[in-house]
């Protein structure tokens, strides 16, 4: 491309706010190119297809091919297909020379004429909006790997902020979002077409899809008119897989910018590869402490744990590394090996969560999977920093319908995130707060397990109530507590003895289904191993938004066995400040609720709030008076609803002259 002329007319065709959006366009042009184009109906077709033609539209942006607007339908084909000879020409890495151009003149006139935006000039990025539409239903969800939405990518570019002549790489560069984001930066930066073309060349990714590799480097070529070196290969094993692959050498980069895919199931390397990491031996403590690699290797490793070591070798000494991991990887015990790893080679400078349904692409595509945005240089221990930026984004991406959400947390966030690199002041808040390296816990680093809102809280609180940890209530004996059993699914139906669960777990009471009621040898085995008793708590100690829930047992339902997904919680009676009421009450209030959503990890497709029960602090009044008014509270609720479920319980038995009819008595009125 030796000459980069705008072409006027192209350049104003911009979209404007009320018009179409280009995702709309692609929509339509989808459902078009699937119903006109013979041959074919398969999306990655579709979309190859597509491509050729906008690859022609920006030459004729630019000055390099003859005009596409002010001409009829047919002479536009014609000139299309002539533009495409020269972008086989300078493309060669991406078109052989058998390469055609498939559609008819008015599929190519239908392309270009609802593509009435300039490529050259749009501020966002519609070739990111082509491959969401037409890819992300042929790709989305291949080993583990989902799009990065642009908000996620556009927000760790920024905050890793690269420069022209840094070499940048992503390791699973998939559609190559994360590279195309570092090209719009360049081109916001002012840095000019020539130059922006050049910089292509310090772009490099790798992917061991080979039609997503072919879509990055057609995204990267578009965006920036240069050559990205983008690898078919696989970077765990970091080995090619075709003839002449040269692989990019390993402390070479400046940043490393990448979502690596992830899954507890997905089979990431073989013995042979896993010799060569670290993280994929067994990890054991020291006994001062720390935990420490030993000779014995792993005969499965997640691919997120093999991908953080590799990121590390990529990046030279003082590169910087943004990267998306899932937050379980930050969070959970048996991941603390590589928290460890992490901190030893790295300054970690930020840590953000990210909503639950940020990867969650349709009703039933895409995953709940939550996941954190890691900011990290590679310097030595001596270097370390003592504080660390944290965030939890509330919103951001899209719904769990994959419907664009309006609000975006992460402009504030990285914001603050600015303002903490620099130094300067800024407030404290979930979406921006700072954490010294000694507060670091367990090796745990998730925003939200430092929600800082917990402690403001707490600091007012502390004027009025004793604030209390479960765990002291534990060590003391005013409280026990033990788990519950499961009996297997062949058990379900057998009886009428509820078998609660954690969805039979709702305002306070137990809502058993009959359709897993227990028979009474099942029941005799459990009973006394149990021992339910009446003004018992059970708590959901596993499951999803349910965490967290409580009811009291009342003397009609000590005849239940409980799930071991479910706490069973004892007053012993040994504090008087303390009652189960008041206690079902502290439990469930707004504070105490909050820590547990803070406190509750991932485990694999569900959440558990495990042994961190103990680190609940509970807000006990110590105010007599407001402490008995809430115990009456409480006791009202409960044995209102309590006796009007009986109630009704009775009057299905006496309708058909059951014998408890007796005990009915017709109301007042």
């Amino acid at each position: 491309m030796a000459s980069r002329k705008r072409n006027a007319q192209g350049s104003r065709q911009m979209f404007m706010p009320g018009f179409t959006t280009p995702k709309e366009v692609f929509r339509n042009l989808r459902n078009y190119l699937a119903g006109q184009f013979l041959g074919s109906t398969r999306d990655e077709v579709l979309l190859e297809e597509l491509l050729k033609v906008l690859f022609c539209k920006l030459y004729a942006e630019l000055g390099l091919a003859k005009p596409l607007d002010g001409v009829d339908g047919v002479t536009r084909a014609q000139n299309v297909r002539q533009t495409f000879a020269c972008v086989r020409r300078d493309f060669s890495d991406i078109y052989g020379p058998d390469d055609e151009l498939l559609l008819n003149p008015e599929a190519i006139d239908a392309i270009l004429s609802q593509c009435a935006f300039s490529l050259a000039e749009s501020e966002s990025d519609p070739i990111g909006d082509a491959f969401e539409v037409f890819a992300g239903a042929e790709s989305r969800g291949r080993s583990g790997q989902f799009f990065t939405p642009r908000q996620t990518t556009d927000f760790l570019v920024e905050a890793v902020a690269p420069t022209p002549g840094e070499r940048i790489i992503d390791p699973a560069c998939g559609a190559g979002g994360f590279l195309t984001s570092v090209v719009r930066r360049y081109a916001h930066m002012g840095v000019g077409a020539d130059s922006l073309k050049q910089e292509a060349a310090n772009l490099f990714g790798i992917d061991k899809d080979s039609y997503l590799v072919k879509l990055a480097k057609l995204h990267c070529a578009l965006l920036s008119g240069g050559h990205p070196t983008i690898s078919f290969a696989d970077s765990i094993a970091f080995r090619g897989e075709t003839d002449g692959q040269v692989l990019p050498e390993l402390g070479s980069f400046d940043v490393v910018l990448t979502n690596p895919p992830f899954g507890t199931k997905i089979v990431a390397a073989s013995a042979d590869t896993l010799r060569s990491f670290e993280l994929a031996r067994r990890w054991r403590s020291n006994g001062n402490g720390r935990l420490e690699p030993t000779g014995e290797l792993l005969s499965h490793v997640p691919p997120q744990v093999l991908f953080v070591e590799r990121c590390v070798s990529l990046l030279r000494p003082g590169g910087r590394l943004g990267m998306v991991v899932p937050e379980s990887l930050l969070s959970n015990k048996s991941y603390r090996y590589v928290v460890q790893f992490i901190q030893d080679r790295m300054r970690l400078k930020g840590i953000i969560g990210m909503p639950d349904a940020l990867f969650k692409t349709s009703g039933k595509g895409g995953t709940h999977t939550k996941t954190c945005l890691v900011l990290a240089d590679k310097d030595d221990a001596a270097a370390k920093r003592t504080k660390v930026f944290m965030a939890e984004a509330k919103w951001c991406g899209q719904d769990s319908r994959a419907r664009a959400i309006p609000n975006n947390d992460l402009p504030a966030v990285l914001d603050n995130y600015r303002a903490f690199s620099s130094g300067k002041s800024f407030e404290s808040s979930p979406l921006g707060f700072t954490l010294t390296a000694s507060s670091i816990r367990d090796n745990v680093l998730c925003p939200r397990y430092y929600d800082p809102e917990i402690d403001n809280e707490a600091d007012k609180l502390a004027e009025t109530h004793d604030l209390v940890p479960f765990g002291r209530l534990l060590e003391t004996g005013e409280v026990k507590i033990s788990t519950g059993d499961e009996v297997g699914k062949l058990a379900y139906g057998t009886g009428t003895i509820p078998f609660i669960r954690t969805s039979d777990i709702s305002n306070w009471e137990l809502k058993a289904d009959p359709k897993h009621g227990l028979d009474q040898e099942t029941y005799d085995s459990l009973r006394h191993k149990q021992d339910v008793q009446p003004l018992d708590i059970l708590m959901v100690r596993d499951g999803t938004y349910l965490v967290g829930t409580c009811a009291i047992v009342t003397e009609y339902d000590t005849q239940i066995v409980y799930q071991s997904h479910l706490f069973k919680i004892r007053v012993m009676g040994t504090d008087q400040r303390l009652n189960p009421y008041l206690l079902l009450a502290l439990l469930s209030c707004s504070f105490v609720q909050r820590q547990i959503k803070a406190k509750r990890f991932t485990q694999d497709i569900i959440d558990s709030l495990g042994d961190r029960i103990t680190e609940l602090v509970l807000p006990i009044p110590r105010d007599e008076r407001l402490r008995a008014a809430v115990t009456e509270m409480v006791k009202k609720s409960v044995y209102e609803r309590v006796e009007a479920r009986e109630i009704a319980r009775q009057a299905r038995i006496a309708v058909l002259g059951g014998t408890e009819s007796a005990q009915v008595q017709p109301s007042a009125s």
